[in-house]
């Protein structure tokens, strides 16, 4: 049984996959900084000063300074400026993965299927495309054989 599961951890695929999980989690940490401290503190401050991860709606109906007091206390809230970010964060590496699929594909060769056997035939008289089983013309009744 070790010797089946080393086999299936060492074919080609598992260890792509596992590859791309670390390198995923690598770019994720570094879309998530992109966004948090590159991207929204500017768009922030062009919004009249907004910190978008300290905004939340309290649900209890008490007034919190801070997401960290409120969750400090305890209280049930929605975060929705944490979600903005987490949306930002989404947005930033679908795109990525789209143009990084597109560029693949692009490398990769376009799969031709082989062709098959004709289906059909010139007539030697009339030059017209008929059924390659056909004996006789339809086009001018010439005889095939």
């Amino acid at each position: 049984m070790l010797k089946e599961f080393k086999e299936f951890a060492m074919r080609g695929n598992v260890l792509d996959l596992a590859v791309g999980v670390i390198i995923g989690a690598a770019f994720g940490a570094v879309v998530t900084s992109l966004v948090g401290d590159i991207l929204m503190p500017p768009l922030g401050y062009l919004l009249g000063n907004i910190d978008f991860k300290d905004k939340f709606f309290a649900l209890d109906g008490i007034h919190y300074e801070t997401l960290a007091k409120l969750k400090e206390a305890g209280a049930p809230a929605i975060a929705y400026g944490a979600f903005i970010n987490t949306v930002v964060n989404f947005l930033i590496v679908a795109f990525a993965i789209f143009l990084l699929v597109k560029q693949v594909n692009r490398f990769q060769k376009p799969v031709v299927a082989p062709p098959g056997p004709p289906t059909t035939k010139d007539c030697q008289f009339c030059g017209m495309s008929i059924p390659i089983k056909a004996v006789r013309c339809p086009q001018c009744t010439s005889d095939l054989k």
